[in-house]
């Protein structure tokens, strides 16, 4: 799955899409696209990373308790 760096506004290719979906995961393994070869993976925090149209990740990947609220009404 491809994805967007907001700090450096470079593409990343997300190698590890469980990884990406588990809310209990704040780094997940990417690599950058840019340049003419292809770089080496490296730890990547997902609170930078966006969707190519520069939306945000779903927030159920972020944040393992998102729905704490529900459970208390």
């Amino acid at each position: 799955m491809l994805l967007n760096d907001k700090t450096t506004n470079h593409m990343v290719e997300i190698l590890s899409i469980s990884d990406l979906i588990d809310p209990y995961k704040a780094e997940v393994a990417g690599r950058y696209h840019y340049g003419e070869e292809m770089q080496d993976p490296e730890m990547l925090s997902k609170s930078n990373l966006v969707f190519l149209s520069r939306e945000a990740l779903p927030k159920c990947w972020m944040d393992p308790h998102y729905r704490d609220e529900e459970l208390i009404r």
